[in-house]
């Protein structure tokens, strides 16, 4: 599959990635190790051959099976992983408290200081079993940091071959000025769907102008967009969806029925309703890639069908208008 560059680096995407969060079992309500490794050789067979993880995902788990699906195959795939959120040190600034695979409580901090990127490179690279990451993240704005420090330490690890480029997660335009002063940014990966679209006011055109790839998180919603819950839906236990607000019992009802409008269009497409949602997703201005979770072979080869169809520009027209129409609450 062609690959889409990020911004003006070395590095290519896919237009869906494989995003790693649910594998790792941490606010997911946990997955089958065995699944998981399936599901990204899967992804991979099929074409979506870049996986988005994070340390902080499963607290390593979400990179270490990450590294055993793409061990043999290392130069087929790109792997985009972060750094940023600490649970092993008291410093920086306190996020939330959480816990573990295990049951055990951690405390989460942001931190970004020129040495703890450093480690935290290291440690990712022995997690995922290459000798190279081909985006390297900062999960979320560290206020305890100067931009500047951190930035440094990406251009330290771009010199030194252990990642091709740098990139950052949930920075406004402010922060991504900053950051761009001192190293040239990649992208900014940031969550945006058809219910969750602040960025087209300010990130998205500045990074139109500026050349910064946009990877678009939870284009799904978190699942919400699949049409797949009903109002009365009961989560696992430590599945964090259950207190977002998206996931009200009102907003499941509104959103359902929008599904269900858009969903002859669908139909007509050959398509599913995430299909056509993760479509919607890509074709929208500004979005380099979209990630798309999967914990086995059977999600993955849903978001693969994305690829085999595009929407008509009175097909955007349509969903938009009806995108408009939702009245959310909360």
């Amino acid at each position: 599959m062609e690959l889409k560059k990020l911004g003006n680096s070395k590095v290519g995407v896919t237009p869906v990635a494989f995003g790693a969060w649910a594998i790792g079992g941490w606010m997911w309500g946990g997955a089958e190790v065995k699944d998981a490794v399936k599901a990204i050789r899967k992804s991979i067979d099929m074409g979506i051959t870049t996986i988005d993880t994070a340390p902080v995902y499963g607290f390593g788990a979400s990179e270490e099976i990450t590294g055993k699906a793409v061990k043999g195959i290392r130069d087929k795939v790109q792997i985009l992983t972060k750094f940023g959120l600490r649970w092993d040190t008291p410093k920086g600034k306190f996020y939330f408290s959480s816990k573990d695979n295990n049951g055990n409580k951690v405390n989460i901090h942001h931190y970004a200081g020129k040495e703890s990127v450093l480690k935290e490179c290291e440690d990712s690279l022995r997690r995922l079993g290459t000798d190279y990451i081909d985006l390297f993240q900062i999960h979320w704005p560290d206020p305890t940091t100067p931009v500047e420090e951190t930035m440094e330490a990406l251009n330290l690890l771009v010199g030194q071959g252990k990642i091709l480029a740098g990139g950052v997660s949930n920075y406004d335009v402010p922060l991504m000025k900053e950051a761009g002063k001192v190293t040239m940014l990649a992208s900014n990966q940031v969550p945006y769907s058809m219910v969750n679209r602040g960025i087209e006011d300010e990130v998205i055109p500045w990074s139109i102008k500026n050349d910064i790839g946009i990877l678009a998180y939870s284009p799904l919603q978190r699942g919400l967009l699949t049409g797949k819950f009903s109002a009365d839906h009961k989560f696992k236990d430590g599945d964090h969806r259950a207190g977002l607000y998206w996931y009200k019992k009102e907003n499941i009802i509104c959103v359902n029925e929008f599904l269900a409008r858009i969903k002859p269009l669908a139909e007509a497409k050959g398509a599913s309703l995430s299909q056509l949602v993760l479509r919607w997703t890509i074709q929208q201005p500004g979005i380099t890639c979209v990630l798309a979770g999967a914990r086995d072979p059977g999600q993955v080869a849903d978001n693969a069908g994305v690829l085999a169809f595009s929407l008509q520009d009175d097909e955007l027209d349509f969903i938009n208008k009806e995108i408009a129409a939702l009245e959310l609450v909360g």
